[in-house]
């Protein structure tokens, strides 16, 4: 169900919370574009990119790495990498369960 338009929300907050969500918990969710994300999200992007995103996700790819030397960090390294994307340009995302069909995500 989709959330109805948000004028007055601070867009770098939810992508925050977004962001934590996923982080929470990764396992059997995935992120995809919104097919509705305008040119403002794009903008918000490359601004979250400059202050944050690239840090975060420096600071995944940094932390999966000796996740990956253990046999039971493998799944939690394998789930920092998938945070990469989401880390980098968070705006125009929504984070879906892997339990629906590719075709009903949009």
């Amino acid at each position: 169900m989709r959330h109805a338009e948000r004028p007055n929300a601070i867009p770098f907050g939810i992508a925050s919370f977004r962001i934590a969500g996923f982080i929470l918990w990764p396992f059997g969710r995935t992120t995809v574009e919104r097919r509705d994300a305008g040119a403002a999200s794009c903008v918000g992007n490359v601004i979250w990119f400059v202050f944050a995103g690239w840090w975060l996700a420096l600071g995944h790819l940094i932390t999966s790495i000796p996740l990956f030397l253990s046999i039971i960090g493998i799944p939690f390294g394998w789930a920092n990498l998938k945070m990469i994307p989401v880390s980098l340009m968070p705006l125009g995302r929504e984070i879906v369960s892997t339990d629906q069909a590719w075709g009903a995500r949009y």
